[in-house]
């Protein structure tokens, strides 16, 4: 989706955003496209014009729209956003640089979800699929309609050099990722197919979410590479104007080929969408109060409180809303880089944690908007609670000479304070674990036994937002003797550096997961241990075990249900993290020029159905 901001720490992770970032651009093969015939015949294969990793797709094949647009809405006028940082170039799927925001929508993908399902996906380049009961390939039937920006087909070529574009020069995760897709097949110019090495019905999905790559444009061009230039796309958007680093302005295409499409149909109603690009939140704050542009999600509790002020408001130009969810929350958190050394132990790990102390800091620092995080599936039926029970527990037990004794006890939740900032009692908890490290306080600084070295370490951040909320945590590693540093750096160089685990610490979890599922390979298994999403840098045979269970468990729902439940009281009891909190509200902030559909989608706050309202834009005060 277009429009979207820049991502902030605190800002809650949205299911369609995991669903894209982890599988939408994981696409390759190192096999060369040829022609050949269907294995199956067709009475053996499924036909649908959707896919769905779980239950029925909501919408059948005659729908006209998704239920959350307003298929009517008038295209035309703008927007402008706000992005955090800067940027050096226009390729996303570089393996260097920092792209331009929202820079993979140059770029249309086989097929669409929609806001109001998890994983269920519709017609847009492919008008539909075919596939057997047992999930061992996949054909997808293009549109023949379907154009890239400069007018010329997207053929099935396309589809499978941008399937082998994507393996041979993008990302390793990638190819690790895909490595049993066997087989891509050109079958005719608008039908193409995949095989795979096994029954494999995420990959199915994955699929249906392959960006596609103009082959004129890309066959001649490094994909490793950071892109200077705008590159032709097959998607709604181009730019017209930019300053490096500085501002980025897409333009819809006038004859763009699917705006008609179902899926697309009341949507994309912006003629510009320009971002800008600003140092930190709060000097955005500033500038989104000035009038210099027009939508605002915060994520700081205390900006939204104390900082929605000012001439706008009073005069009502700018709105303010509180639109309550319950979408699926990531694991924001403080993240410990197991790898190094000096929290390898699980035990210091467990006992660094009382040192959050989460209600003080909600009701000194948040206003009390947020709630704790305790699950990586929180909001969802995955949760785990209580013991562990049934087949949860049976699971469990095929682990358990691998596994820490207290996940056959209570599921690990974070300590609560009484928020008074007396941390007595969780400070001789965390010394008593720090011992059993071989950790004692000598001087009142922590030192290791045997070595002498005292416990220090640097905390990771790219906020001063972020740096508001670990000064807290500072002063109470302090009670522990512990020296924490934290290190305020750039985007550019927070990424550069988690790209190459160059951290003790640092501020960021793991994205939101509806369900149990193959995406979580690249989020926990070891084989992807140099990847940016394995942010505590996991290497764990019962974690890598278990994700292959889930992923084959997917057509059994209890099976799920106890998979997922065991992992995540696993993961919980091995302190990868430091949980942080999160909000059941989209808080919103925008100038009065626009208007929106009566429904919002389940799982998106939906902001790509919005238009521009002339009538209200003509009695509000103008930049």
């Amino acid at each position: 989706m277009l429009l979207t901001q820049q991502p902030l720490t605190q800002q809650p992770y949205s299911i369609r955003r995991l669903a894209f970032a982890v599988l939408g651009a994981m696409a390759g093969s190192m096999l060369a496209c040829s022609i050949a015939a269907e294995e199956h015949s067709a009475s053996e294969l499924i036909k649908s014009h959707a896919f769905s990793m779980h239950g029925e797709p909501k919408y059948g094949p005659d729908f006209t729209h998704f239920d959350y647009v307003n298929p009517d809405a008038p295209k035309g006028g703008h927007m402008v956003m706000s992005a955090i940082g800067t940027y050096d170039n226009f390729h996303r799927y570089a393996q260097r640089g920092s792209a331009a925001v929202n820079s993979s929508e140059f770029y249309d993908t086989l097929m669409i979800g929609s806001d109001d399902e998890i994983d269920v996906y519709y017609p847009l380049i492919a008008e539909s699929l075919e596939y057997p009961e047992d999930y061992t390939s996949v054909i997808f039937n293009l549109n023949p309609d379907a154009r890239h920006q400069d007018g010329e087909p997207i053929t099935a070529d396309d589809v499978t050099f941008s399937f082998n574009k994507f393996m041979t020069e993008g990302v390793p995760q990638f190819r690790s990722y895909y490595a049993g897709v066997t087989d891509a097949e050109v079958i005719t110019p608008q039908r193409v197919k995949f095989t795979f090495s096994g029954p494999n019905k995420d990959y199915i999905a994955g699929l249906a979410r392959l960006v596609i790559l103009p082959k004129h444009y890309w066959e001649t061009r490094d994909f490793a590479e950071p892109l200077n230039e705008i590159p032709l796309g097959s998607g709604p958007y181009t730019v017209t104007d930019f300053s490096m680093g500085q501002n980025v302005t897409y333009k819809r295409l006038d004859d763009y080929w699917a705006a008609d499409l179902p899926s697309r149909k009341g949507s994309l109603n912006f003629s510009t969408v320009r971002y800008d690009y600003y140092r930190d939140s709060t000097v955005a704050l500033e500038a989104f109060k000035a009038g210099e542009y027009d939508f605002r999600q915060e994520s700081s509790a205390r900006q939204w409180v104390q900082d929605y002020t000012g001439p706008a408001f009073t005069r009502g130009d700018i709105k303010m809303e509180e639109l309550p969810h319950q979408i699926p929350q990531g694991m924001q958190a403080f993240t410990f880089n197991i790898q190094r050394d000096l929290f390898s132990d699980r035990r210091v790990r467990q006992a660094l944690n009382f040192a959050l102390d989460f209600e003080w800091m909600n009701k000194n620092l948040f206003y009390d908007q947020y709630e704790r995080n305790t699950s990586y599936f929180q909001n969802t039926p995955y949760m785990a609670s209580g013991k562990p029970e049934g087949l949860e527990l049976e699971l469990l037990e095929t682990y358990r000479d691998r596994l820490p004794e207290e996940v056959f006890g209570e599921v690990w939740t974070p300590n609560e304070t009484d928020g008074s900032g007396n941390l007595r009692r969780e400070t001789r908890q965390a010394l008593a674990l720090l011992k059993e490290a071989g950790w004692e306080l000598r001087n009142q600084q922590l030192t290791h036994v045997e070595s002498g070295q005292r416990f220090e370490f640097e905390l990771l951040i790219n906020s001063p937002t972020d740096e508001r909320v670990a000064l807290p945590l500072q002063r109470n590693m302090e009670r522990l003797g512990i020296k924490m540093n934290i290190r305020l750096v750039d985007p550019t160089q927070f990424i550069n550096r988690l790209r190459s685990r160059d951290f003790d610490m640092i501020a960021r979890g793991y994205s939101a997961l509806a369900y149990p599922s193959v995406s979580m390979r690249i989020l926990f298994q070891s084989a992807f241990i140099d990847s940016t999403w394995n942010t505590a840098g996991i290497e764990d045979e019962v974690i890598d075990s278990l994700i292959e269970e889930i992923i084959a468990a997917q057509e059994d729902e209890e099976k799920l249900l106890a998979y997922g439940r065991a992992f995540d009281r696993i993961a919980r009891w091995n302190f990868y993290v430091m949980p942080q909190w999160h909000s059941n509200l989209f808080r919103i902030a925008y100038w009065d020029r626009f208007s929106r559909p009566e429904t919002r989608p389940d799982y998106e706050l939906g902001l790509d159905t919005w238009w521009y309202d002339e009538e209200k834009a003509s009695g509000i005060t103008r930049r």
